[in-house]
């Protein structure tokens, strides 16, 4: 093409700025840069959505590419094709005239193809006296040369943009299928748990999948499908076992070893009887709530020191999964204003601050160690977080603790489904302004 040279098109079409723009572009073509041409075209076929073609465009701009004499697209073999439109269209397999006008309209409009016309609109060459050509009108697969880099780079990304959306796609699928079958088999043994809320919340995962989704789309799906799991295969490992342990009379009491049977009645009201102190206060006249303020202080931050500092007794309790500290926080961000200089960086600090939320909701040192028994530490101060985040709703918290911990231990408590509620509640909206 030369260069610095502008042609506008023949009769009523109107030139545009992006007309101007692409002939410009063609006028920066590296030299010795040449590209095979089906080659090419499989590039802008990948592509496709990005550049802004049809389909029947495509097939118009691959009649145009038969054109071109050699395989192989060069300045130095010339840029100009220059079929007639009855040509065109038996190579556009059999396309009307007025379809094949729009479609070469949307490849000049997508910066695909150039026109240049003659000066009475005919596409033609003329030849010099060795046959070779000297000059021609037509279309200009100029552009194709220019920008072959850059929609070599948007195929690349789309063929990888599918390649993430079919695996997401399979695990998701395999995902579905493992969370119905494990539902289906611990209702068919009897396990214990929650299965009627689990299966609700699958239920609505499932709702959530959109019949045309991208790989965005699907990952958050993903992920809390993983996480659903996750904590259905807990329970499930939970309940094998419980089936190896000889459930004797000593084993009952060494998980129970840290806890006071009367502290139920004098540190916390019970969570059966929800606001029953009054209940609680007639079968022990002794026990009153200034109990409570009888605990020394440092006998409650010398209790948990030994158990912020490292991972839970392996020996201790069910062997509940601890999930990812920044998932606590995003299901509970009201916990960090209570860690060490008002954030949460560690489960150390988390730790810490379920200590001093403990104290502020009056849940009871001896509730809480039997929590970090049952529990292990990391998921003891997990729940404390919840407990605070839920607020008002819950009458009784120590009693609320207790008892999650007896169904901990029984193997009836999941973490996770709690998480996931929360992490609902807490939505982009609800975190962006607190």
């Amino acid at each position: 093409m030369e260069s610095g040279y502008v042609t506008t098109p023949f009769g009523r079409r109107p030139m545009s700025l992006g007309m101007l723009a692409s002939q410009q572009l063609a006028e920066t073509i590296e030299p010795g840069m040449k590209r095979s041409k089906w080659k090419l075209f499989r590039a802008i076929c990948e592509a496709r959505p990005a550049l802004g073609v049809t389909d029947r465009a495509l097939t118009v701009l691959d009649a145009l590419l038969t054109f071109y004499p050699d395989d192989e697209i060069s300045e130095e073999k010339g840029l100009i094709v220059f079929p007639s439109n009855a040509q065109l269209s038996l190579r556009a397999r059999g396309m009307t005239p007025a379809t094949l006008r729009r479609h070469l309209a949307v490849l000049v409009e997508a910066g695909l193809i150039l026109r240049k016309d003659s000066p009475n609109g005919k596409r033609y060459a003329r030849r010099d006296r060795a046959g070779a050509i000297g000059e021609a009108f037509g279309f200009s697969v100029a552009p194709l040369l220019a920008r072959a880099v850059e929609i070599e780079t948007l195929a690349a990304e789309a063929i990888a943009d599918r390649e993430l959306l079919r695996v997401t796609r399979e695990r998701l699928t395999v995902c579905r299928r493992d969370i119905s079958k494990l539902i289906a088999a611990a209702l068919e043994e009897g396990v214990s748990g929650d299965w009627e809320g689990i299966s609700a919340m699958f239920r609505a995962l499932l709702a959530q999948i959109p019949r045309v989704a991208t790989a965005e789309d699907l990952a958050p799906l993903l992920d809390e499908m993983g996480l659903l799991r996750a904590e259905i295969v807990n329970m499930l490992e939970r309940r094998i076992k419980a089936k190896k342990i000889d459930a004797n009379e000593s084993q009952i009491e060494h998980h129970k070893q840290n806890s006071n049977p009367d502290s139920i009645y004098e540190l916390e009201p019970s969570f059966e009887t929800k606001q029953g102190e009054k209940a609680a206060a007639d079968k022990d006249p002794n026990a009153g709530p200034s109990d409570e303020r009888r605990l020394k202080p440092q006998k409650l931050s010398g209790g948990m020191s030994n158990r912020a500092g490292g991972a839970a007794d392996p020996g201790a309790g069910p062997g509940l999964k601890s999930f990812p500290l920044g998932l606590v926080l995003q299901a509970c961000p009201s916990i960090l204003d209570y860690g060490p200089g008002g954030s949460i960086g560690n489960w150390r600090d988390l730790m810490s601050a379920a200590v001093v939320v403990r104290s502020m909701l009056g849940v009871s040192p001896s509730a809480y160690e039997e929590a970090c028994s049952g529990m292990g530490p990391e998921n003891a101060a997990t729940v404390i977080a919840c407990i605070l985040e839920r607020g008002g709703h819950i009458n009784s918290p120590g009693g609320y603790l207790r008892d999650l911990t007896r169904r901990t231990e029984r193997g009836e408590f999941a973490i996770g489904p709690m998480l996931m509620a929360l992490v609902r509640a807490n939505g982009p909206a609800a975190r962006h302004a607190s």
